[in-house]
């Protein structure tokens, strides 16, 4: 019985960093934050797939925000590959902002231009 209470310790030691990885801590989880823009780089890669987004805020300059979505495989289960979202597109998203109030979000709903919104999380 005592192995088993061990083994089982372990195991939850070893996912701790598992859990942290996936930890949303860092984001603005009450609200959402809703910006429109022209995509200027999409990355797809692992563990998350990351959208520039370049937003005219007024400024001189269009302001970049940084917005991490789900896996690529996460998103292959809804429906989402890479041909879904192209440099070049306009979309507005719905996104939990940084906690900073910096310019980057966990992206929660993505709408591309004309089309239904889709979750990205």
């Amino acid at each position: 019985m005592r192995r088993i209470s061990l083994a089982a310790a372990a195991a939850c030691l070893l996912a701790l960093p598992t859990w942290a990885h996936h930890s949303h801590g860092n984001y603005i989880m009450t609200e959402y934050l809703n910006l429109e823009g022209t995509v200027s780089e999409l990355h797809w890669v692992n563990p998350h797939i990351w959208i520039y987004l370049e937003v005219d805020d007024g400024g001189s300059e269009p302001a970049i925000w940084a917005l991490e979505a789900a896996s690529a495989s996460g998103l292959a289960r809804k429906g989402i590959t890479k041909d879904t979202v192209q440099a070049g597109d306009t979309i507005s998203v719905r996104c939990h902002q940084l906690r900073d109030r910096s310019n980057g979000c966990l992206l929660g709903f993505l709408t591309t231009d004309g089309g239904e919104e889709v979750e990205w999380d």
